[in-house]
């Protein structure tokens, strides 16, 4: 199967398929793809969902998929994303900067944020992007160990880095030339 990306033109990229590690409603099966203009409301509501207070505003998605839309990719079973990575590139692909890896509550834990991590760094080398930085907060043990997994190393602590109390840790990922 395959699912024009945004910004590609004619080109096709293909669903990456994620290999189920549980249960999937309906037996649909799982996969990474970009999105459609008119799969916007969508992602908002997972942004929200899985942000809360934090999330992007609709007009900052939309203005991220014009931007961005070759490095937003989601995770759905046909009837709604379960999770999103959105990576933005300077014009030179110098660097990259994961500006969002989200996935539903109720899916954490089976390796979705890996898949899309893993598929999304992927397409950064592929361009010959030369340095992945994110911000994480501190005590998002699991998405640390998650990045620290993918090659990522801690750079600095930067307190307040979202306004007062939203420390944020820096981390890194070199890509190879």
């Amino acid at each position: 199967m395959t699912t024009p990306l945004h910004g590609t033109g004619d080109r096709l990229a293909p669903s990456v398929p994620v290999t189920p590690l549980f249960p999937v409603p309906d037996g649909l099966p799982l996969r990474v793809r970009g999105i459609t203009e008119g799969e916007l409301r969508e992602l908002a509501r997972l942004d929200e969902e899985v942000f809360e207070e934090h999330a992007y505003p609709y007009f900052v998605l939309r203005q991220f998929y014009d931007l961005y839309g070759d490095h937003l990719l989601v995770v759905d079973d046909g009837g709604r994303f379960h999770g999103y990575v959105l990576a933005g590139t300077d014009p030179d692909r110098g660097r990259s900067w994961i500006l969002g890896l989200g996935i539903e509550e109720e899916w954490r834990g089976n390796g979705l944020g890996r898949v899309l991590m893993s598929e999304c760094l992927h397409q950064l080398r592929e361009e010959r992007v030369r340095e992945v930085r994110l911000t994480v907060e501190p005590a998002n043990s699991a998405a640390i160990e998650l990045y620290l997994s993918l090659g990522f190393t801690r750079v600095d602590r930067r307190e307040n880095y979202f306004g007062p109390g939203a420390d944020r840790l820096l981390m890194v990922l070199p890509l190879p030339g």
